[in-house]
């Protein structure tokens, strides 16, 4: 095979331009992250169960979503968090070389007969099936300084404003929000509950059934009557919105025939959804969004991305909120590359120095260290 290239060393430089173009090609596609892909691929379930125990939540939500978990081609195990904060996690890991993509679907599927047996709490927040990734790419950490906004307003205004662009972004994929957005909270008086007779339960099911979407329909609509001309679509505004509506929600007819509302035996205010953290920057309040890289993207494209994308969005950010990264992964990745590249050019001289120092000719030096960067670029090819 050698002497068929010796003899052709125009088709020999063909083939090796060839290799290298295409290693340079292959080399803007290769997927760049801060550590190897070389964990078992993983689905993880999350689920939230609001104001329940760590037991409760295992026993309701984790067991029942793992007891259907069977059948799943090439899963090799699984393990589960549930936290007294009503949420419970459940990782699945695979086998090497499967496709999760195929993976997360056949998760959501067996979750499908799980969902009807779960608390009506839990399917109504939602239960979200996504490919996991271990580390964070980026973390972004927005705070106010002037003490116009606490962590509450930071929070909502991330859940709100931030998270949704952000995730849409190419490359993105888990987000987070460590904080909390707005909440209608209601404060049930044990006293007053007992003196009127109330359980908490009676205040859901006030709650659930006065502050509910509504359609309003039409006036006008077919059949209509001969010579009807308009035809107008009535917009009901059923969903409460502030605290004061939120207190006359009606909860009974007393005895006396006085109406009970929900202020009569409950404090309402807008507050924290959760109150399980409280985040700080420099001792400013603030809230954090942090976002995972999704499987096989660029970290130093998505990285760019994400702070185009804030620097875009921080324009209508309200007075003395801030923004910092409070953990990015992308100069390490990058000082990584640089190193690697240092190292190779280093190695390229060195090499050829010890040849040409022992060989004692330039043109059989010269021939092996072409060698080096065809080999290399044919690798990027075939990875």
């Amino acid at each position: 095979m050698s002497h068929f290239f010796i003899d052709r060393p125009i088709f020999a430089w063909v083939i090796a331009i060839l290799l290298m173009l295409g290693g340079l090609f292959a080399l803007k596609a290769l997927p760049v992250a801060q550590y190897p892909n070389i964990a078992a691929p993983e689905v993880a379930i999350s689920a939230l169960y609001p104001g329940a125990s760590a037991k409760t939540v295992e026993e309701s939500v984790t067991q029942v979503i793992e007891q259907q978990m069977k059948g799943i081609d090439h899963l090799m195990y699984m393990y589960s968090t549930s936290d007294s904060a009503g949420q419970s996690i459940l990782n699945f890991a695979f086998e090497a070389g499967t496709n999760i993509d195929i993976a997360q679907v056949q998760v959501q599927n067996k979750l499908q007969l799980a969902t009807p047996m779960l608390p009506e709490v839990v399917q109504r927040m939602g239960i979200s099936v996504v490919k996991s990734v271990r580390n964070y790419l980026i973390i972004i950490s927005l705070y106010c300084d002037d003490g116009s906004m606490g962590n509450s307003d930071i929070g909502d205004y991330v859940s709100s404003y931030i998270q949704d662009p952000i995730s849409r972004l190419s490359g993105v994929g888990e987000t987070a929000v460590f904080g909390a957005q707005y909440s209608m909270r209601i404060w049930c008086d044990p006293e007053k509950m007992e003196r009127f007779k109330l359980n908490p339960s009676d205040v859901i099911a006030a709650v659930a059934e006065q502050n509910m979407q509504v359609t309003g329909g039409q006036v006008g609509a077919a059949p209509a009557m001969q010579g009807q001309e308009l035809n107008l679509t009535v917009n009901a505004s059923s969903r409460l919105e502030a605290v004061s509506q939120f207190e006359y929600i009606f909860i009974r007819t007393l005895e006396d025939g006085s109406a009970l509302y929900l202020k009569d035996v409950a404090r309402v205010e807008l507050n924290n959804e959760r109150f399980q953290a409280t985040g700080r920057f420099n001792g400013n309040p603030s809230a954090s969004l942090a976002i995972k890289l999704a499987a096989g993207a660029n970290a130093l494209d998505t990285t760019d991305l994400i702070k185009a994308q804030i620097a875009e969005l921080s324009r209508f950010f309200p007075n003395g909120l801030r923004y910092n990264f409070a953990y990015d992964t992308a100069p390490v990745v990058r000082d990584s590359i640089n190193a690697v590249f240092h190292t190779l050019v280093e190695a390229v001289i060195l090499v050829f120095l010890i040849m040409f120092l022992f060989l004692q000719s330039f043109r059989a030096t010269l021939i092996p260290t072409i060698a080096i960067p065809v080999v290399l670029l044919g690798t990027f090819g075939v990875l």
